[in-house]
C-alpha cells in the first residue's frame, strides 16, 4: 500500500513553520517512508521498541548538543573502576581542566572513575554526560547529575554515536571491555573513513604500561599478521602527561580545518594553503593515494558555496581512492607542519 499522499502532507505540515532545504526535505521524508515501512512490515513489538528507543535516544541528544555545536569537544574514555586516588584520576582531572582552559568542552559517559574525572577536571559548565543505564551500577556522577547536559541511554549503540559524532578529539585512558571496544570501534572509523580525521591520544601515567602493552600486540601481531595496515598507527598517539595530550588535540587544528568529500573528490580546508615548494612536495610524497591528476589548490567547489560551507578557507583538493585514510592522517600532519 502506498502512502505517498499522506506522507507528503504530513511534511508539508511539519515544515510550514520551519521552511526546510531541498536535502533536508529529503531526509525528512525519507525518514517518514522508513516510519511506514516499518509499520508494514507487521514487525515484532520488540523490534518496535528497539527502532523507536534509538530514534528517541538520538532525538535527544542532537538537541542537548545543539547549542553548543560551535564549541570544540573532545571525547574522555577510560575505566569507569578507576578509584579517585589513583594516579590516573588526577592525570584525567587535569587533562580535562587544561582543555577546557583552552576553550574546549569535555564529554564523557557520566558514570564513576576515569569519567567522573574528565567532568571534575573541565567543570560542569564545560562537560557533557551520555549515561547508559545499566543495572549494577549507580546513576550518572555527582558532578554532572541533574545538568541540562546529561543524556540518559539505554542502549550502548546510540550512546557510541552521541559520543563520537560531536567530538574533534579523543583521549583514551586505561579501562577494560568498554573502553577497548570504545578505542577499536573509533579507530575502526578512521581507519575505514566512517569518521572525519581527529586525533586520538592514548593517555597513561609515565610509570604506566598500559598503552605501550596494547601498542605491542597491536604491532607485533595484528599488523605484523597484516590484519590492520603499517599506516595505520597514524590513527593515535601514546603520551604519558597531560601537557602532550592536550598539545596533539590542538595542534590537529594547527593549520587544518576539516575534511570534505564532493562526489569522489576529497577537499581539505585549512587556514594557511601551501606555498608552491610545499604543494609540490605534497603531490610528490601522496600521489599513490589519488585514482587520476593531481593535488591541486582550488576555490570553493559548487557544493560547499550553495551551503556556505567554510568558504573563507583555502583548500586542496584530489580524486581520492577511498582506501588510504591512515595516508591522508599523515598528510593532515604536514599540512600542520606549514604553520610554526
Amino acid at each position: 500500500m502506498t502512502h505517498d499522499a499522506e506522507l507528503t502532507a504530513l511534511l508539508q505540515a511539519i515544515t510550514t513553520a520551519r521552511p526546510q532545504s531541498r536535502q533536508r526535505r529529503e531526509l525528512l521524508a525519507s525518514l517518514l517512508q522508513n516510519v511506514v515501512m516499518l509499520a508494514e512490515q507487521d514487525p515484532d513489538t520488540l523490534d518496535l521498541k528497539i527502532a523507536e528507543t534509538a530514534l528517541a535516544e538520538l532525538v535527544e541528544a542532537f538537541e542537548v548538543f545543539a547549542p553548543y555545536r560551535a564549541i570544540p569537544k573532545v571525547t574522555i574514555f577510560g575505566s569507569a573502576r578507576t578509584k579517585s586516588d589513583h594516579p590516573l584520576y588526577d592525570l584525567t582531572r587535569r587533562t580535562a581542566r587544561l582543555l577546557a582552559e583552552k576553550g574546549w568542552m569535555v564529554i564523557t559517559g557520566a558514570g564513576p572513575g576515569i569519567m567522573a574525572a574528565g567532568i571534575e577536571g573541565a567543570g560542569r559548565e564545560h562537560s557533557f554526560g551520555v549515561n547508559i543505564r545499566l543495572p549494577f551500577e549507580q546513576g550518572a556522577n555527582e558532578f554532572i547529575a541533574s545538568d541540562v547536559k546529561l543524556v540518559e541511554m539505554r542502549y550502548f549503540f546510540t550512546r557510541k554515536v552521541a559520543l563520537t559524532k560531536e567530538s574533534k578529539g579523543f583521549a583514551i585512558f586505561p579501562g577494560g571491555f568498554g573502553t577497548l571496544d570504545e578505542c577499536f570501534e573509533l579507530l575502526t572509523l578512521l581507519q575505514t573513513g566512517k569518521a572525519v580525521p581527529a586525533p586520538v591520544v592514548l593517555i597513561d601515567t609515565p610509570d604506566g604500561t598500559f598503552w605501550s602493552e596494547w601498542l605491542h600486540f597491536v604491532t607485533s601481531r595484528v599488523m605484523a599478521d597484516g590484519y590492520v595496515s603499517e599506516l595505520d598507527d597514524r590513527f593515535f598517539t601514546v603520551v604519558t602527561n597531560e601537557d602532550d595530550a592536550v598539545n596533539e588535540i590542538l595542534g590537529f587544528y594547527r593549520n587544518y580545518h576539516s575534511v570534505r568529500m564532493v562526489g569522489t573528490t576529497m577537499v581539505i580546508r585549512m587556514h594557511q594553503p601551501p606555498t608552491t615548494e610545499q604543494l609540490e612536495a605534497i603531490r610528490a610524497e601522496f600521489a599513490q593515494m589519488l585514482t587520476e591528476g593531481t593535488i591541486d589548490v582550488i576555490e570553493p567547489t559548487p557544493a560547499e558555496r550553495s551551503s556556505s560551507d567554510e568558504l573563507d578557507l583555502a583548500r586542496i583538493a584530489f580524486a581520492f581512492d577511498r582506501r588510504s585514510y591512515g595516508e591522508v592522517r599523515h598528510l593532515i600532519d604536514v599540512i600542520n607542519s606549514w604553520v610554526i
